[in-house]
């Protein structure tokens, strides 16, 4: 009986592996005022990249408000921006995929979610993330970049 018991707490850890770092909010600005329920708003959250310390990105995207946005029924927008930056001295916790998601976020009760995934310019030596989303049969083609440049002396290890 005890192993039926943990296999939805076993199961809900899995998804919170899978779905990379962890957003913090940062804050936020009310866009429309909703007379039940809360208003629209744009979100600001950051997130440390799991595998590589001493880079943040923050993402900011529309979240939607009124009942339906309260009770988590409503879809938000597919729109997002991103800036990575470098807030210390960057360092590997294990070699890195040429491609890798680090971030995905439900976006919708059905199918929708953001997305951010790392890729790495080893020419240029540097990291760019990339954020999107994406639903089960198609997708948004909105997107936004950026990149943090890391320093020649320091070889990004790649799997």
């Amino acid at each position: 009986m005890k192993k039926i018991a943990l296999l939805p707490l076993a199961f809900a850890s899995l998804l919170g592996m899978a779905a990379g770092a962890r957003a913090e909010v940062i804050g936020d600005v009310d866009t429309a005022f909703k007379l039940i329920g809360p208003d629209h708003k744009i979100v600001v959250e950051a997130y440390d990249d799991p595998k590589v310390n001493g880079v943040t990105c923050y993402v900011s995207r529309a979240k939607t408000g009124g009942v339906s946005g309260a009770l988590g029924l409503a879809e938000d927008k597919a729109e997002a921006s991103i800036a990575c930056r470098q807030v210390g001295a960057i360092s590997f916790k294990e070699p890195l995929g040429k491609r890798e998601e680090v971030y995905s976020e439900r976006l919708s009760i059905m199918f929708k979610r953001l997305r951010v995934v790392r890729m790495v310019d080893g020419k240029r030596n540097a990291l760019v993330y990339l954020t999107y989303s994406d639903l089960l049969i198609d997708g948004s083609p909105k997107n936004a970049i950026t990149a943090v440049p890391v320093d020649r002396g320091t070889v990004i290890p790649v799997k």
